[in-house]
């Protein structure tokens, strides 16, 4: 098992976020809450066996989201299409990729897209012995009402691993002057799970609506956890019909304290 947390660029050069298509954080008011989603998008393969990243923006802005954690991203590659390219030129927010497979043929894995600035970007290794590459992408964003630190993560599928995972997240959340919202599809079928009572005794009891299949949802795998637990105001699923179709998961929404 591997657990290496590693800084990278801190965007200080990086271009300026984009104007989004829809209504911003820029242009809300300034006390209203945020709104965090996660959502799996499945390699942008819908429910109908089509591919359309299109299909995925048309969820995202329909959300007027303002942080949107992204699971199963096709990141590029000489073999590969770069779905999380298109989502950035579709929605007009910025994109911040995250991959845990990252070879010269193929990038994929996850990605957080924002009408906010990004102040630092850092990765954490979840990968676990010979099993499938898994990390967590973390973002210090700046909410005009200070920072707070997005990780987005997608853990794995046995439960041993998701175990030893949540350990190195909880380790990695060693920063009591930042609010954290931990985020993404934890994976997690057992409700009395060690992984999950581990994060409530952190985070304390969240709603966990029901995102998957997202056709006939009847498991909770994405959640959203907010520190400190008063920031969160509430936890909704989008199940509308172009969601239902665009992936195999539903994307989840919370509405969080600046």
């Amino acid at each position: 098992m591997s657990g290496r947390a590693n800084e990278t660029v801190t965007l200080e050069e990086a271009q300026p976020v984009p104007r989004v298509r829809t209504a911003s954080a820029h242009t809300r008011d300034a006390g209203e809450p945020l709104r965090i989603v996660t959502y799996n998008i499945h390699g942008a393969v819908g429910t109908d066996g089509k591919r359309s990243a299109a299909r995925i923006a048309e969820v995202i802005a329909a959300l007027n989201a303002d942080v949107v954690a992204l699971q199963e991203v096709p990141l590029g590659g000489a073999a590969s299409i770069d779905v999380l390219r298109e989502l950035q030129d579709l929605t007009g927010m910025h994109a911040v990729p995250g991959p845990t497979l990252d070879g010269p043929d193929r990038r994929f894995g996850n990605a957080v897209l924002t009408n906010l600035p990004v102040l630092a970007v850092r990765t954490l290794d979840l990968s676990f012995g010979s099993r499938e590459a898994r990390g967590a992408l973390d973002v210090d964003i700046d909410t005009g009402n200070g920072l707070m630190r997005i990780v987005a993560t997608h853990l794995g599928l046995s439960a041993r691993e998701r175990r030893a995972q949540v350990r190195l997240l909880l380790e990695a959340f060693d920063t009591p002057d930042l609010p954290v919202i931990l985020l993404g599809d934890l994976n997690e079928w057992f409700v009395w799970g060690w992984p999950l009572r581990a994060l409530l005794t952190r985070f304390g009891r969240v709603a966990a609506p029901r995102t998957f299949p997202s056709r006939f949802p009847a498991f909770a795998l994405d959640r959203v956890w907010v520190h400190p637990a008063a920031r969160l105001v509430d936890i909704e699923v989008d199940r509308s019909r172009p969601a239902r179709i665009a992936s195999d998961h539903l994307p989840l929404v919370a509405r969080v304290l600046r």
